[in-house]
């Protein structure tokens, strides 16, 4: 499965609107929300996250501060309205309590994946797992800095039953290696930007090749991606 991150170049009055812009761009495309096309969300919480207040801060859109409880009846809310599939960092990388919420409140619905929650280290990872909170783990291997880490993340979350998303970084080149990792250690899931651009390019380009090359045993996960059954 491909996860493709949409970034809106404009401020928009609302997180509201920019949702329905979404929803309208992938209708104007010729798909249907909810069936052909479904949404998955990087929220970067740590971004807009206030400690010293302890709220969340819409401080781009409207202006509202949530608690962290408020933020996970805020998502819930979404993904009632809205045809969701996933949502990364969706509280602050520090609210555990939070994310238990969130998890215990959407995490056999929704794919919750950690990317500045556990940051490809097996120990946030380890405690993530251990406390029941999220169920993906963001896959970024100079993140954590060597390949025998990133392959060990990516164990440790298979072998209790969380998903991967094999990640690109801000920053990228046209190393096509993060596409050969995502088959190799069997993810599933790969993010790495719209189809644009040449460093992206080089990836979606790259898993071509490898498709052509496995040939019928190549395997896409498409509609029997777990948080589709």
């Amino acid at each position: 499965m491909l996860v493709m991150k949409v970034v809106l170049h404009r401020i928009y009055a609302s997180n509201v609107e920019a949702m329905e812009m979404v929803l309208k761009a992938i209708e104007n495309a010729g798909y249907r929300p909810g069936e052909d096309v479904f949404v998955s969300m990087d929220a970067a919480a740590s971004e807009f996250y206030n400690a010293e207040e302890s709220v969340y801060h819409f401080h781009q859109s409207t202006g509202d501060k949530l608690t962290s409880a408020e933020m996970v009846d805020y998502w819930a809310d979404w993904c009632k309205k809205y045809p969701i599939l996933s949502i990364e960092d969706g509280l602050d990388e520090d609210d555990w309590t939070g994310w238990k919420s969130l998890t215990d409140r959407l995490g056999d619905k929704v794919q919750l994946v950690g990317d500045d929650l556990f940051v490809t280290n097996v120990n946030r990872l380890s405690r993530g797992i251990n406390e029941g909170i999220a169920n993906s783990l963001l896959v970024k291997v100079n993140q954590i800095g060597t390949l025998t880490e990133t392959i060990n993340a990516v164990h440790m979350a298979q072998i209790n039953s969380y998903t991967s998303v094999m990640s690109h970084r801000s920053g990228e080149t046209e190393d096509n290696t993060i596409a050969d990792l995502a088959v190799a250690l069997n993810t599933g899931q790969i993010k790495t930007g719209s189809a644009s651009r040449s460093d992206r390019m080089a990836k979606y380009n790259q898993l071509l090749r490898i498709e052509e090359a496995l040939g019928d045993s190549a395997l896409f996960l498409g509609k029997n991606f777990s948080f589709l059954k």
